[in-house]
């Protein structure tokens, strides 16, 4: 049964640094600090609107809630508590900074019913760090994920690709070194360059030239398709579609569809394949690939036009991907 969060967004307050990229404001669309009060107010409210209660968590996400004064994270954490255990939610669960965890705020979050923490880590490579100004070492990356798994919380690793002083093989190499920490979940978010960011100032200077959209589809496509082959559960890949982000965004890689994007590229991958000397070739996919397939805007079906092979999809009977005819 698919899982879904009640998102409960924290303006950026506890994040002791600035990072080159971040607007966690623009990102989230938060204005105000929601009190323990409002947080009853959602979680009721959610809890009889949705269907499935038992795999659902309440999640605080937008700045790094581990960071946010103690009082204020033990009062939005008591209000979300009522909710959790027996026919109500799952658990809760909250995104933080790699250094922003030890043991005392562990030990909180497991008595308040946290089920799953989510680190930003963004990247492992230590000048990528540095030039972004995110503040934390791998190192502290690695440490953290210890302690969340020694705790007993699921793992969520979050990361982007395109940044300052990055390139494609510096992402892949965050991605697998990610990957080994073995997380349960990753987020995968390709930078977006946001208005009033250091980033759009290093790229309006031409300082910051990032690589192409088609690159970036490229490089999240190997890594969606790598954590599916290590089992490792891609939440997101894509800042989510935003009219905030419509309205901020400078350049960067973009699009409210970027999973499908990806997705659809994984495809071509494996029609290439089978389409290998032949002029053309019908496939049946299941019904819930058809869109992927196809492509965004047809895509796939130009992409093997333009390679001499006329492709044709239909709806697979067995749920498989089938060769129907080829010549």
């Amino acid at each position: 049964m698919k899982h879904s969060n009640i998102s409960i967004f924290i303006p950026h307050i506890g994040c002791p640094h600035q990072c080159s990229f971040c607007d966690q404001r623009t990102i989230s669309g938060a204005q105000h600090l929601p009190d323990g009060n409002e947080v009853r107010e959602i979680c009721g409210k959610a809890l009889s609107e949705v269907k499935s209660s038992e795999n659902t968590e309440i999640a605080f996400f937008g700045g790094s809630f581990t960071a946010i004064p103690r009082d204020y994270m033990v009062e939005l954490l008591d209000a979300a508590k009522e909710f959790v255990g027996g026919t109500r939610f799952r658990g809760i669960r909250c995104s933080t900074r790699p250094d922003c965890i030890d043991r005392e705020v562990l030990d909180i979050l497991k008595e308040y019913g946290v089920t799953a923490i989510e680190l930003g880590a963004q990247s492992m490579d230590a000048e990528v760090l540095t030039a972004n100004e995110r503040g934390h070492s791998a190192d502290d990356v690695v440490n953290a994920c210890h302690l969340i798994r020694e705790y007993g919380f699921e793992l969520g690793l979050q990361m982007m690709t395109g940044l300052y002083k990055s390139d494609p093989e510096r992402d892949m190499e965050t991605f697998l070194r990610l990957a080994e920490l073995l997380p349960d979940t990753m987020r995968i978010y390709p930078v977006v360059i946001l208005n009033g960011t250091k980033l759009a100032d290093l790229y309006r200077s031409g300082e910051y030239v990032p690589y192409s959209f088609e690159k970036a589809v490229d490089i999240c496509s190997d890594m969606l398709e790598e954590a599916e082959n290590r089992g490792i559960r891609v939440i997101k890949c894509g800042l989510h579609a935003s009219e905030f982000v419509e309205q901020d965004k400078v350049g960067g890689f973009y699009h409210p569809a970027f999973r499908e994007l990806c997705e659809s590229r994984i495809y071509l991958r494996k029609i290439e394949k089978l389409s290998v000397g032949c002029t053309y070739l019908k496939l049946a996919v299941p019904a819930r690939d058809i869109s992927k397939a196809v492509g965004h805007g047809r895509s796939n079906i130009l992409k093997l036009k333009e390679k001499g092979v006329e492709l044709k999809i239909t709806v697979a009977a067995d749920g498989s991907i089938t060769i129907v005819e080829r010549r």
